[in-house]
C-alpha cells in the first residue's frame, strides 16, 4: 500500500486548496470526498443561481492564497463558479476519490491509517477539511425529518405560500431566490421569513441582494420571534408545521397565542449546522468547552478545537482547517498560552488555512527535526 505525505478529507474549497498546494510543493497526496462531486457541500447548500462572492474577513488584505479558487468579482452565480473550479482541477490535474466517507484514523509507528467506507489509506499526515455539515434539529416535539434543508427547485413552491426558517445568510439567500422566481412567474403568494430571535444576521453582500429583490417588488413577509412548535397532520393527511408567531401572557394561566400552519413540503429550515465536535472526540483531538469568562467569540457550551498557528491539532500530524474549525478555535501559542481566535466560514479562509497547513507539512517532511510535539 502506498504511503502518502498527506491524506486530505473533504474536497470543498479547503480540501481542493490542500491538494493544489501539495501538488505545487511536490507532496504525495490523496484527496477524499464522501459526496458525488467536488464542492458537494456548496452544491447542497447554495440555491440555483445564487451569487458567490469573493468575501474577505474584516481587516484582511492578503489576496487569495490560490487565485484560481477565488470567486469572480463580477459576482457570478454558483453554476459559473463550479465551472471555474472544474477548470482549476483540470489545470492542476487533481485527482479526487469520490464516495469515500470518513470512518476512523489509527496511528502506528508514526504512520496514519485512515479508513473510509471503501478503502484504507496510509500517510504521514492528515488534513481534516470536511467542514461543518451536521444539521441542527428544529427542536420541536417529534422532529420533522421531512423538512427541507435546502432549496431544491424554486418551481416546486410556485402557487403556494412558503416558509423559510433561519436568521442567517443561508435563509436570506433562499428568500431572495424564491421571491425572484415567484415574481418572474407572476405568482403573488408570499415568502415568509421566520426567525426565533428579533434580529437577523446577514452579511452586506447578501443584504444587498435581498434589498434589491424587495425594491423590485418581492412579496416577503418577516416573522420575528417566530418559534416552530409541532408538526401535525391536516384532515387530508398532509403533514404541516405549526409555528408560533405571537404569545401574550395575561397571567393566572391565561395566554393568547397566534399560530400559522404550513404544509411541510413548503417549509425550508435554514437553521445551520453543528461543528464536527463528535468526530474530533472520536479521533482524540483536544477541545475546550466554552464557559462564561473563557470565551468571547464562542457561545457558552460550544466546544472549540485547539490548534497551533499552523492549524495542527493536539495530535501531531493531524490538521484541521476551514469550516471544521469555525466560528472560532483556541490557538496554542509558542509561549504556552491559549488564545481564542475568530474563524470566518468563508471560501477565502478555507483556502488560506490550506496553504498554511500544507506548507507546514512540507517543511516538516523536508526538515523533520523541526517538528515538535504540541504541548498542552
Amino acid at each position: 500500500m502506498n504511503i502518502y505525505d498527506v491524506t486530505i478529507i473533504g474536497a470543498g474549497p479547503g480540501g481542493l486548496a490542500c491538494a493544489i498546494k501539495a501538488s505545487q510543493l511536490g507532496l504525495r497526496y490523496v484527496l477524499l470526498e464522501k459526496g458525488d462531486d467536488v464542492f458537494q457541500g456548496i452544491i447542497d447548500s447554495y440555491p440555483r443561481g445564487k451569487k458567490v462572492y469573493p468575501t474577505l474577513p474584516k481587516g484582511e488584505t492578503e489576496p487569495f492564497a490560490i487565485p484560481e479558487l477565488m470567486p469572480d468579482e463580477t459576482h457570478a452565480p454558483i453554476e459559473e463558479y463550479l465551472k471555474k473550479i472544474a477548470a482549476c482541477i483540470q489545470k492542476y490535474q487533481i485527482h479526487v476519490s469520490l464516495g469515500e466517507e470518513f470512518q476512523e484514523i489509527k496511528k502506528e509507528k508514526g504512520i496514519f491509517t485512515l479508513m473510509t467506507s471503501r478503502n484504507h489509506y496510509r500517510s504521514h499526515s492528515v488534513v481534516l477539511a470536511f467542514g461543518s455539515n451536521i444539521p441542527v434539529d428544529l427542536g420541536i416535539y417529534g422532529e420533522a425529518k421531512t423538512v427541507a434543508r435546502k432549496l431544491e427547485n424554486s418551481d416546486d413552491h410556485l402557487g403556494a405560500p412558503t416558509l423559510v426558517i433561519g436568521g442567517g445568510n443561508a435563509a436570506a439567500d433562499v428568500i431572495a431566490t424564491l421571491s425572484e422566481a415567484k415574481r418572474a412567474a407572476g405568482d403573488a403568494t408570499p415568502v415568509y421569513w421566520a426567525h426565533k430571535m428579533e434580529n437577523f444576521t446577514i452579511n452586506k453582500d447578501v443584504a444587498r441582494d435581498l434589498g434589491e429583490e424587495i425594491l423590485l417588488g418581492g412579496h416577503i413577509k418577516i416573522l420575528q420571534g417566530a418559534i416552530p412548535k409541532i408538526g401535525e397532520l391536516d384532515e387530508e393527511g398532509v403533514e404541516h408545521l405549526l409555528i408560533q408567531t405571537q404569545a401574550v401572557d395575561f397571567g393566572q394561566g391565561v395566554k393568547f397565542q397566534q399560530w400559522m400552519s404550513f404544509p411541510m413540503k413548503h417549509v425550508i429550515a435554514c437553521i445551520g449546522t453543528q461543528g464536527p465536535s463528535r468526530v474530533f472526540d472520536r479521533i482524540g483531538l483536544q477541545q475546550i468547552t466554552c464557559t462564561e469568562g473563557i470565551c468571547k467569540i464562542g457561545k457558552t457550551g460550544d466546544r472549540l478545537i485547539m490548534l497551533t498557528p499552523d492549524y495542527q491539532t493536539s495530535q501531531k500530524g493531524i490538521y484541521a482547517i476551514g469550516g471544521a474549525v469555525s466560528p472560532a478555535y483556541i490557538e496554542i501559542q509558542e509561549e504556552g498560552n491559549f488564545r481564542e481566535r475568530k474563524h470566518s466560514n468563508l471560501i477565502y479562509t478555507a483556502v488560506r488555512d490550506a496553504a498554511v497547513a500544507v506548507s507546514h507539512i512540507a517543511s516538516v517532511i523536508q526538515n523533520p527535526i523541526k517538528l515538535q510535539e504540541v504541548k498542552l
